[in-house]
């Protein structure tokens, strides 16, 4: 692996600017192998590894967009009313069966199909019905309101290509094609633990000096939102050859490990030692905050984060880093842009140049202005912040203070967390 090249200097130490940094990561990354069939409920969350086809046109046959009349375009005048005989009704499975003729017209419901003959839709709002005849405004434009078949997708064309993550809607797009399967990549396979003596298990009361372990769960429901396949490690203790163990297991079980813990410079962190002598790690200072150490690399097979110890620095890090790693290694092709506005600050606040920030905030709107406060404590260790919080607050290298009213970068949480 190559160490990159550090791009910010504080106080003579190098450290690590975040682009350089993930693009480090994402460079090297590539979809795991491997992948099945799956119905199409269950593949919400998946990503398509192969193209999904049309087998036919969609829609299938030209078919009005509105409820009205459908009429020659030749039977109407330019600018004056044109009455109509009506003759029929079609329905969206029930069509009509004639053909409309010279000043004639067909009742029709949004979504049947075009009566032969007809060319125009006449919106029933505009119109003015007296019996079996129609009166049609002037104004009207040939081929108006029609859907024509295949104008969503041509028999043969490409209705979602591989790398796409199904939501909602592509579950939908793939039933309206009459499909029951379709292709994905296997789940990503994800270890994780938490490390250090001082981290105790919930269910027990703390003992001197410990904390509750509360990374764990946070990376619990950050992965389990990806649809990963998870191995929870628990957590391993200060100990050289615990450390090995669970990094022997987890690299032979998982595609990725993810720890928190154990990448800084205290006597006790043997994790950083533990990772460079069983496999190639890097480690990094970035230059951000919360969040400066992390490690990354790969031991045997699997792909390595080494993520900080403080609570908040574990959501920073997995989010602004971690989260479109492991979106790579899925499938997800591209990766989807991320999230961010402008807003008006609510607060105060001086900051050191040469790093980013991730603030906690609050995003508040009154009328069509949108502004952010800051949502509690600010501390790395503040894990109440972020569940007080909607979107980080994001304050560039440059940034030296903000003043209340100075506009700032937001990146909410919805579709993030």
């Amino acid at each position: 692996m190559t160490q990159p090249s550090a791009v910010a200097t504080e106080l003579g130490r190098n450290f690590l600017a975040v682009a350089e940094a993930r693009a480090a990561i994402l460079d090297g990354l590539s979809p795991v192998s491997g992948w099945e069939r799956a119905a199409v409920r269950a593949a919400l969350g998946r990503v398509l590894s192969a193209d999904v086809i049309a087998p036919y046109n969609v829609p299938a046959h030209d078919n009005s967009a509105m409820d009205g009349y459908a009429v020659r375009a030749t039977d109407l005048a330019a600018d004056t009313e044109t009455a109509v005989a009506v003759v029929g009704t079609a329905f969206a499975g029930r069509p009509f069966s004639g053909i409309v003729g010279a000043g004639q017209a067909v009742r029709i419901m949004t979504g049947a199909s075009i009566p032969a003959g007809a060319d125009t839709i006449v919106v029933q709002e505009v119109t003015r019905r007296e019996g079996e005849r129609v009166f049609v405004p002037p104004g009207q434009k040939k081929g108006q309101n029609l859907r024509r078949a295949g104008e969503d997708l041509a028999e043969g064309s490409v209705a979602l290509a591989a790398g796409t993550r199904c939501g909602p809607a592509e579950l939908g797009l793939i039933a309206s094609l009459g499909i029951a399967e379709v292709s994905v990549h296997r789940p990503l396979r994800v270890a994780f633990f938490s490390t250090g003596d001082e981290i105790a298990s919930i269910g027990r009361p703390l003992g001197p000096g410990e904390v509750y372990d509360s990374n764990r769960y946070t990376l619990f429901g950050a992965l389990a939102r990806l649809g990963c396949e998870l191995l929870d490690m628990g957590v391993v203790p200060d100990r050289p050859e615990a450390l090995e163990a669970a990094f022997r297991e987890a690299s032979e079980a998982a595609d990725v490990i993810i720890t928190s813990g154990g990448v800084s410079v205290g006597e006790a962190d043997f994790i950083r030692d533990m990772m460079a002598r069983m496999g190639e790690v890097a480690f990094w200072k970035l230059a951000i905050k919360p969040g400066r150490p992390m490690a990354f690399g790969r031991i045997g097979k699997a792909v390595l984060f080494g993520l900080p110890g403080n609570p908040v620095a574990v959501m920073v890090t997995f989010y602004q880093f971690v989260q479109d790693a492991l979106l790579t290694l899925m499938g997800v092709s591209p990766l989807p842009p991320a999230a961010h506005f402008s807003a008006g600050a609510r607060f105060s606040l001086r900051k050191q140049p040469g790093r980013v920030e991730y603030l906690r905030g609050r995003l508040q709107r009154d009328g069509s202005t949108l502004s952010v406060a800051l949502a509690g404590a600010q501390g790395s260790g503040v894990l109440r912040s972020m569940a007080e919080a909607d979107c980080f607050v994001v304050l560039g290298e440059d940034c030296t203070q903000v003043q209340p009213g100075d506009t700032v970068y937001v990146q909410p949480f919805h579709g993030l967390l």
